[in-house]
C-alpha cells in the first residue's frame, strides 16, 4: 500500500511560509544573510537553515555561499519582487482581519518627542486615513526609542542626533535650535551675535538628560570645543520658557517651539556665532519587526507631509 505523503515536509504541497519570503527580502535589503539575520532578529544558523529549507522546497539555488558571505543568486533576485508582493498581501490581509474582528479601523501607536508632538505631528498626521486610530505617546527622545524597542509603540519620532542601532531611522524634517531670552535680559538689546564662550558662560535653562534638544546642544558645543555648563534641568519646553521669562536665564530651544513667544514679543531671539544648531528630525521603527499595512500608511503620510514647506 502506498504511503501517504505529508503536506508539510520540504517536498510536499504546502505553501512556502511567510518567514521564508521575509528572509529572501531581508537578504536583498541588507546585502548578506548575516545582515538579514540581524535585521530580522534571528540567529544566523536559524537563517541559514531557513534558506536551505527554501532552496529544497523550490529546487533552486537561491544564494551563493562564498568566503565573503552569502548573497542572492540570479534566481534569488528574480524571486524577490514576488516575495515582496507576498508580504504586502499578507499585511493587507491581517489589516482587514483586524478591521472585521474589531468593527473599527486599525490602531497605530506613535511615540513622539515633545517638540515634535506639540508643534509638528498634528499637521503631519492630518492626512492619515480617518479609519485608522492613532494613539500618541509623548516622551523625550530617549523615551521614544525605549517605547519602540519594547514594542509599546509602532513608530517613533525623535530629535536626537544619534539613534539606537537596533532601530531603523529615516530623516523626515530639519529643525533649528535658537537662543532665546526675556525682553529685559541684557542680550535682548545686543546688536551683535553672542559667541560660544558667552553662551556657555551665561546662566542657561536646560532640558533634562534624554531630551533630543539637550543632546543636540551638547554635541554642537562639543564640536565648537565647549562643554555644556550646569543649569536647571527641566522636563518640558514650557518649563524652560517659563524660567527664561524670569529674566535671568537664556535657553536654547527649537525654533518651532518658541515661534509663538517670538511673535508675541514675550521672548527675544539672540543670534549666536561659532556653533551649528541645526538638527534632523527622524522617524524610527524597530529592526526585525515588520510593520503592518496601517503602520506603513501612517509612515508614508507623515513622510510626505513633513517634506512640504512650512507656512
Amino acid at each position: 500500500m502506498a504511503q501517504e505523503r505529508s503536506t508539510d515536509d520540504d517536498t510536499g504541497a504546502a505553501r512556502i511560509p511567510l518567514a521564508a519570503a521575509s528572509l529572501l527580502v531581508a537578504i536583498d535589503d541588507h546585502g548578506s544573510l548575516s545582515a538579514a539575520a540581524r535585521a530580522l532578529g534571528i540567529a544566523q544558523p536559524s537563517a541559514s537553515a531557513g534558506m536551505r529549507r527554501l532552496e529544497r522546497r523550490t529546487g533552486l539555488a537561491l544564494v551563493d555561499r562564498g568566503a565573503r558571505g552569502t548573497t542572492l543568486t540570479a534566481d534569488g533576485l528574480r524571486l524577490v519582487p514576488r516575495a515582496r508582493d507576498l508580504l504586502r498581501a499578507s499585511d493587507a490581509f491581517e489589516a482587514d482581519v483586524a478591521t472585521l474582528r474589531t468593527g473599527h479601523g486599525a490602531r497605530v501607536v506613535v511615540a513622539a518627542s515633545m517638540t515634535i508632538a506639540e508643534h509638528l505631528l498634528p499637521g503631519w498626521l492630518a492626512g492619515v486615513d480617518p479609519a485608522t486610530s492613532v494613539d500618541l505617546v509623548v516622551v523625550n527622545s530617549a523615551g521614544v526609542e525605549r517605547a519602540v524597542l519594547a514594542g509599546e509603540a509602532d513608530l517613533g519620532f525623535v530629535e536626537s542626533p544619534e539613534v539606537d542601532p537596533r532601530l531603523h531611522a529615516r530623516v523626515v524634517a530639519v529643525d533649528e535650535l535658537v537662543v532665546v531670552v526675556a525682553p529685559e535680559h541684557p542680550w535682548a538689546r545686543r546688536t551683535r551675535p553672542v559667541d560660544v564662550a558667552m553662551l556657555v558662560g551665561s546662566p542657561l535653562a536646560l532640558r533634562e538628560v534624554g531630551s533630543g534638544t539637550r543632546e543636540t546642544l551638547e554635541r554642537a558645543l562639543a564640536s565648537a570645543g565647549a562643554v555644556l555648563p550646569a543649569g536647571p534641568a527641566l522636563g518640558s519646553t514650557t518649563a524652560v520658557t517659563a524660567t527664561v521669562r524670569g529674566g535671568r536665564h537664556a535657553a536654547v530651544l527649537s525654533a518651532v517651539a518658541v515661534q509663538g513667544d517670538l511673535d508675541r514679543g514675550t521672548l527675544r531671539r539672540v543670534h549666536v556665532e561659532g556653533v551649528d544648531l541645526r538638527r534632523e528630525l527622524r522617524l524610527v521603527w524597530a529592526r526585525g519587526r515588520r510593520p503592518g499595512a496601517a503602520v506603513q500608511d501612517v509612515a508614508r503620510v507623515v513622510t510626505e507631509r513633513a517634506a512640504r514647506p512650512r507656512d
